[in-house]
């Protein structure tokens, strides 16, 4: 073995080594079906260091499955269906979406994503992710897009999806209308502002409002049935300052008495409460906002404008004409779209909605036959579906997407395409005949494409139509073969978006949850607590740079040190342990390389009990280990390890054996080739506990030290050996040994000498006779591990047992 490890080239040999042998495919590792349902990333851009936060995550938890004896279903897929690989490519080719032919556009950006996902993909092998790479996939390919397709037309039969000319919540930056799960909540500085109505005889009211901008969308006033202020004022209109328009004066019980001036004019919209009173009351609808987000021509003063300027323009008009009689500074909660931060205005489309309010319950339970890691997670989840005010709106007004697969005749009805058909675009597809409900020859096609999380939350489906491309993913044979899968590992953010579309869907379809299991990650973070993303400007440690400083197991050693659901600020120090780690194994099994010429596979006969010591814990170790990994505690197994590898196997058994290695002439044969066995044994199970956290310079020792005795060819294939040794005694005797060596260790080092100097006597003094029998019985090792010439074992009398501290058995007098 090389003197140092050479990480640059070693890692290149074991990806080739994986690559050309399909060490990760399913087929080549036999076993109970153990599938995972991975996160497919974003093709816009590039992948940061949080990317490989949570992907490693994952890619540890599949190692460990598989070396378990699973045959570990692993995919992987990318994300090149939507806005960002709209806007991306747009971006980088100079081109506009929407002069082209949708199917054109498509191909476009699936040829220009493919570069990006190659760049992605050698990344993540780089880093040793164990995917199978022949199943990889597009959520924008042909078969996605069928998938796609047919879920909705499936749902649609079902009677869960449903299309309704209705008021949905539109971003006006990206043009398109958004769900609520694409919300996010965000204070900010606004102001309530008292504004002057009047009654037709000219009795004046007073109305609070943080949005007089959509004064031109005002179609009532409303007051509490039980405020007697405004009984009176029953059956009556009001005048709307400005634009003069009669409005009616109803009661609702909506309406809060305490706040504000206790009459609130209703706009369509402003809010979800006005959406709420428009349905209930049947009011017309009055539209001031246009889809670009400029105030329409009928608003008189603010045709033309936008939101901010629109606020401006009518609050100077109404001091003008003194209506506007007070403005209070306040802060309040506003909703934004998530991707592009603007806020969210309410309009009237003809949009495809699924039905979720109705199943709010259902949803909530199934979610409990789903096991949470950690369990907190689900509270997230529960909290949502129990707080949701409206049904998914399916239909985004973006060019780039999968389109609907259906036509509309001019009577207002839905025309379905035949399953067989897809994928298709309906724009680009004709609709041969009439409406099989009205006769009407007159047919146009669905313009709308689908929410991208309508795909992503068919991954399932997916992933089943590359395990087994005989079934139709939504024939109920899946659920026998495939569905529920095994894992579904994602960060906490998008609980409410991927996880909670997922299981609604599997519900929809099968009637069972998606997968057994679901695992969330934290986020990394920045010295200053945000989260590291491609889109900001934070992205200090990109993981390019890194793989040039460290080796790949270097920055997953740092990955397995965060907790499991709960965000990590990045350190470079646990990159430097990691490093020591690293170099640590390659120096410790260079000392095992030397010692285990030939491996004998017989167990020997009989073992002393240093060598039962160590397996026993081995076991331990193991016992741990697995326990952890089986609740996903990656960074409590790999403790587990570190302890064991770190002081069991390299300060102590390592120093105990030295002597009997060196010096084997000292010793019986059989006790030396015992000695050389188990270190062969327990080294194979070291390397195979740190195997999912650093593949690669524990793929490196295998080949170097083990392959030619082993079956397989890979580390990575062999399976943990469940063997369990338990030597009680020996534990015991060790412990009492390492204690000794614990003590003589610290005396040496106070008197600033070498611990390699002999002692001329080692005198044992002890209050329990067991510990001096036991000391005696490993003579032997303790003198080589000592170097101590003469050992004398003394009972404690009154005077020695004067030196004994509180619980302590034993001490040593040591004489050099």
């Amino acid at each position: 073995m090389e003197k140092q490890y050479d990480h640059h080239l070693q890692e290149q040999k074991a990806q080739q080594l994986w690559l050309e042998h399909h060490t990760y495919a399913a087929k080549n590792n036999p076993g109970q079906l153990y599938s995972i349902d991975t996160p497919p990333p974003t093709v816009s851009g590039s992948l940061h260091i949080g990317h490989i936060f949570s992907y490693t995550h994952t890619d540890i938890m599949a190692r460990y499955k598989r070396m378990s004896g699973y045959s570990v279903f692993y995919p992987f897929g990318f994300d090149d269906n939507g806005l960002p690989t709209e806007r991306f490519v747009e971006k980088k080719l100079d081109i506009q979406a929407h002069s082209m032919k949708r199917s054109d556009f498509i191909n476009v950006c699936l040829q220009e994503t493919v570069a990006v996902e190659q760049t992605f993909k050698q990344l993540w092998q780089r880093m040793g992710l164990s995917v199978d790479w022949d199943l990889d996939y597009s959520t924008i390919s042909q078969q996605a897009r069928k998938i796609s397709q047919e879920s909705f037309i499936l749902l649609y039969k079902k009677g869960y999806v449903y299309r309704k000319y209705e008021p949905a919540l539109y971003c006006t930056m990206c043009r398109t209308s958004v769900a609520q799960a694409d919300l996010d909540d965000v204070e900010k500085p606004s102001f309530f502002n008292d504004i002057a109505f009047k009654l037709a005889d000219g009795t004046p009211l007073l109305i609070g409002t943080t949005r007089p901008e959509l004064l031109s969308s005002c179609v009532a006033l409303f007051y509490n049935p039980a405020d007697e202020r405004y009984k009176n004022l029953a059956g009556k209109e009001a005048l709307v300052p400005i634009y003069n328009n009669a409005v009616p004066i109803l009661p609702d019980d909506q309406v809060v008495i305490e706040k504000g001036t206790g009459l609130v004019m209703c706009c369509t919209f402003g809010d979800k409460t006005d959406i709420y009173w428009f349905k209930k009351h049947n009011l017309p609808y009055r539209q001031s906002i246009g889809i670009d987000g400029k105030w329409a021509a009928n608003t008189g003063i603010l045709a033309g404008l936008s939101a901010h300027k629109a606020r401006e323009t009518i609050l100077a008009a109404l001091k003008e004409q003194e209506l506007l009689l007070a403005q209070k500074p306040i802060t309040h909660m506003v909703n934004v779209h998530e991707r592009c931060k603007k806020e969210i205005e309410y309009v009237a489309l003809s949009q495809w909605f699924l039905n979720i309010l109705s199943y709010k319950k259902e949803l909530v339970a199934i979610a409990d036959t789903i096991n949470w890691f950690p369990a907190f997670m689900k509270t997230r989840y529960t909290n949502w579906v129990e707080s949701l005010g409206w049904d998914w709106c399916l239909s985004r007004q973006r060019f780039y997407g999968i389109p609907f697969p259906v036509w509309h005749c001019q009577n207002g009805h839905s025309i379905l395409a035949d399953i067989k058909q897809l994928p298709l675009d309906p724009q680009e597809t004709s609709y041969s005949g009439t409406c099989p409900e009205c006769n009407s020859s007159v047919i146009t096609p669905d313009t709308d494409v689908m929410d991208t999380w309508n795909t992503s939350s068919l991954t399932p489906q997916i992933c089943s139509s590359l395990f087994d491309k005989t079934i139709s993913p939504f024939d109920q044979k899946i659920t026998k073969e495939f569905i529920p899968m095994s894992m579904r590992p994602q960060a906490h953010d998008i609980i409410r978006t991927w996880a909670f579309y997922t299981i609604i869907k599997s519900w929809m379809h099968f009637g069972m949850i998606p997968w057994r299991d679901i695992v969330i990650s934290g986020h990394v973070l920045t010295d200053t607590k945000e989260k590291i993303s491609k889109s900001k400007e934070n992205n200090k440690v990109a993981p390019e740079n890194l793989l040039q400083q460290y080796p790949a197991d270097v920055i997953r050693y740092w990955t397995a040190s965060g907790q499991l659901g709960h965000d990590v600020a990045f350190s470079e120090n646990q990159l430097k342990i990691g490093q020591r780690l690293v170099t640590k194994l390659w120096n410790a099994f260079r000392f095992v390389h030397e010692h285990i010429p030939a491996f004998e596979p017989e167990q020997p006969k009989k073992l002393d009990e240093v060598n039962e010591w160590i397996l026993h814990q081995s076991s331990l170790c193991f016992s741990k280990f697995s326990k952890y990994l089986n609740e996903y505690e990656l960074s409590s197994a790999l403790d587990a390890v570190e302890r064991f590898f770190w002081h069991d196997f390299c300060d102590n058994y390592l120093e105990l054996v030295k002597n009997q290695l060196f010096n084997p002439q000292q010793y019986t044969p059989e006790t030396v080739e015992a000695t050389r066995w188990t270190l062969y044994k327990v080294g194979l199970r070291l390397l195979q506990l740190y195997a999912p956290y650093l593949p690669h310079v524990t793929e490196t020792l295998y080949q170097t030290i083990y392959q030619k005795d082993e079956k397989f060819v890979s580390l990575h294939q062999t399976r943990f050996d469940h063997v369990h040794y338990s030597f009680e005694k020996s534990a015991r005797v060790m412990q009492h040994c390492i204690n000794l060596i614990t003590q003589v260790r610290a005396v040496k080092t106070e008197q600033q000498l070498s611990l390699k100097v002999e002692l001329q006597t080692l005198e044992i003094i002890a209050q329990d006779q067991e510990v001096l029998n036991d000391l005696m019985s490993i003579e032997q090792i303790v003198k080589g591990v000592t170097q101590a010439k003469t050992i004398i074992y003394s009972p404690s009398g009154a005077q020695e047992s004067s030196l004994l501290q509180e619980n302590e058995l034993w001490y040593a007098k040591i004489v050099l």
